[in-house]
């Protein structure tokens, strides 16, 4: 089967298409025939190698969720899978492929009216919005920033913050025509990538939803109001400063508060949960999935320089 691979850490030209042999799954797993993968953040810092310390080494196959139809299972799981259409989390990496290997306890079955490309938009990334934001303990009629909204995660910590009661949704971005689109989906305030602009912005905010992370994450903690929570659920500009903790402790008399939240802290049955709740939201029109453009599976470095130059809103999905 086609798959692409890392095949030297760096920049997207290290992505090579090769064959592997197709998958059989083991005991406990299910084998899905790709109909589409979703491109994240973190395979494209993966392919940089700054994770190789974390055990990541060339050859790794990036991906971390997939959708299409299970073609086969493995010894202790349900036969009645075969042939039903379902979204699969692979962890973090061996999406990029024609069939891919999934555990049977990370596989949902997708509802009828949600493709498999609305679907690995949203499957992960609307998890990571809805429990980050509940990490920083979000609450009606709080202010919120999200940090690098044009991205999936962003977009949706965008929508659930502004249906949650939010009494104002702020947003960086990098231009005028995103601002517009996020503002169509409940961005109230738009901001320049540093935070400023918009003379009638919030002069505080209670949770700030931080995607970039990087070297100008403790700037935004001078944005934080009094008791406020800032949570970074990525980190697509790379690890911030070693010192960034002294902006809070310099502060120490307005009680702010920094928390990394990732999805693999939560139980799978509460993700699974949220999921399912969140495909059927799709589906009634409630949550807007947005695509920035469907490539090949041999495009993935296309997707990959895409995403290094900025150009994303959204999610690309690659199409095996």
């Amino acid at each position: 089967m086609k798959a692409v691979g890392i095949r030297r850490f760096g920049g997207p030209e290290g992505l090579a298409v090769v064959d592997l042999p197709v998958p059989v799954p083991a005991a406990g797993q299910v084998v899905i025939a790709t109909e589409a993968v979703g491109v994240g953040g973190v395979d494209t810092v993966i392919r940089s190698g700054a994770l190789a310390a974390y055990g990541f080494k060339e050859g790794h196959i990036p991906g971390g969720e997939v959708a299409g139809t299970v073609t086969a299972v493995g010894d202790g799981v349900d036969m009645s899978w075969i042939g039903r259409r379902v979204w699969g989390s692979t962890g973090t990496g061996g999406g990029y492929v024609e069939r891919a290997v999934v555990l049977a306890e990370e596989v949902l079955p997708l509802p009828s009216g949600l493709s498999s490309i609305d679907a690995v938009t949203l499957g992960s990334s609307g998890v990571v919005a809805h429990f980050g934001l509940r990490h920083a303990r979000f609450a009606p009629g709080e202010t919120v920033l999200v940090r690098g909204a044009a991205g999936s995660i962003g977009i949706m910590a965008v929508q659930l913050a502004a249906r949650g009661g939010a009494a104002a949704v702020a947003v960086t971005t990098s231009s005028a025509e995103r601002g517009e689109r996020l503002h169509r989906l409940g961005a109230t305030h738009v901001l320049d990538r540093s935070g400023d602009g918009g003379a009638d912005a919030p002069a505080g905010y209670d949770v700030i939803i931080d995607v970039v992370a990087g070297a100008d994450m403790p700037s935004f903690f001078d944005r934080l109001n009094p008791n406020g929570r800032m949570v970074a659920v990525g980190a697509v500009a790379g690890q911030p400063p070693a010192d960034f903790g002294t902006k809070i402790m310099a502060a120490f008399q307005k009680s702010m508060s920094f928390a990394a939240f990732s999805a693999a802290t939560v139980t799978g049955a509460d993700r699974r949960a949220v999921r399912g709740e969140q495909f059927a939201a799709a589906v009634r029109g409630e949550i807007e999935t947005v695509v920035h453009e469907v490539l090949p599976l041999d495009g993935a470095a296309l997707a990959h320089r895409k995403m290094d130059a900025g150009e994303v809103f959204g999610r690309i999905v690659l199409t095996p």
